[in-house]
């Protein structure tokens, strides 16, 4: 199988590619990248030295370089990870965000109905259920009402309208995955997890918004790489799936468990202004993805903490080069 992943420079991109090579060895990858800020072609440097892998660097918006990669290359299946994610970033710059994550998904839609695609899966995000007060039980569940907070989850809610509407209007076969916060190697040092690991490393403060007490439902990388490998190899077209294991952790727990396996003081953290229309709560309901395709987690989330924490001290090389280029 020829599989087209978009954005695979990036966090769970890079991740899934080293999931489908290690895991299918028979399938051919290419991966088409921008390399902006927080795509890394290092991160991709295993993966260039096999023979399966192949890397192309590209914006999705491109309209003309995309449907040049879709003839030459006639990928069976396309993997969007492509995407401005950085919800501070986004409402400082909406414009940037729409463009690629939602005009961006449309070329790539255009070009796989074009030439066929096999399937065409979308990379969505929880965030684009809003949030859910403090003290309520419910989770997430596909077929609750769409209600972005962030310039950020707006987009990336079209984006997923729009891929279910090709399926409609088009017939096209399509799947999309909404997954909750991802933690595990190769993320950006701009988000939380890594963020609290390279500040407490070098003793510098580690900002937290506003109290801390934002809850976050997390999952180690793995896992969503499993999960969307086996929904584009046995999903049902039209469809979409949350991945999430409930692991519901505040912002604060996050980064004093962080802290603690770093042997590091709380008296790092520093409470800063909190973020404008900071959604309180993210929970999502799996059970859709257990039931049907029989998915489970397998990291728990302590030990992927502990991988997360030791795979940043061992790859200091990686991190410090991102840190220097936004400086």
């Amino acid at each position: 199988m020829r599989i087209l992943v978009t954005g695979g420079a990036g966090f769970i991109g890079s991740n899934f590619i080293y999931y489908l090579l290690a895991n299918h060895s028979e399938d051919k990858v290419l991966c088409l990248d921008a390399l902006t800020y927080a795509g890394n072609l290092s991160t991709l440097s295993e993966a260039c030295a096999q023979p399966a892998f192949s890397f192309v660097k590209g914006d999705i918006t491109d309209r003309e370089t995309v449907y040049r990669i879709f003839d030459e290359y006639r990928p069976d299946v396309v993997v969007n990870f492509a995407a401005e994610s950085h919800v501070d970033r986004s409402i400082l710059h909406p414009d940037l965000f729409l463009h690629t994550n939602v005009n961006g998904v449309g070329v790539l839609l255009d070009a796989s109905k074009a030439y066929k695609v096999g399937r065409f899966h979308q990379i969505s995000t929880d965030e684009v259920y809003g949030d859910l007060p403090l003290d309520d039980e419910r989770t997430f569940v596909e077929t609750d009402l769409l209600r972005p907070s962030s310039p950020y989850s707006a987009g990336k809610a079209a984006a997923d309208l729009l891929t279910l509407s090709y399926h409609r209007t088009y017939g096209m076969d399509v799947t999309i995955s909404r997954c909750s916060n991802n933690f595990g190697r190769f993320q950006f040092p701009e988000k939380l997890i890594p963020l609290v690991i390279t500040r407490a490393l070098a003793d510098q403060p580690v900002p937290v918004y506003g109290d801390g007490s934002n809850v976050r439902d997390w999952l180690y990388v793995e896992d969503q790489c499993s999960a969307i490998d086996l929904i584009i190899r046995r999903g049902k077209s039209g469809e979409i799936y949350n991945i999430g294991d409930h692991n519901e952790h505040s912002n604060i727990d996050v980064v004093r468990k962080v802290l603690s396996i770093m042997g590091k003081p709380e008296s790092l953290i520093t409470y800063v202004q909190d973020r404008p229309g900071h959604d309180v709560r993210y929970a999502v309901n799996a059970d859709k993805l257990k039931n049907e395709l029989g998915w489970s987690a397998r990291t728990n989330y302590g030990d992927g903490l502990r991988k997360t924490v030791e795979w940043y001290l061992n790859n200091a090389d990686w991190w410090r080069g991102l840190i220097d280029q936004k400086s």
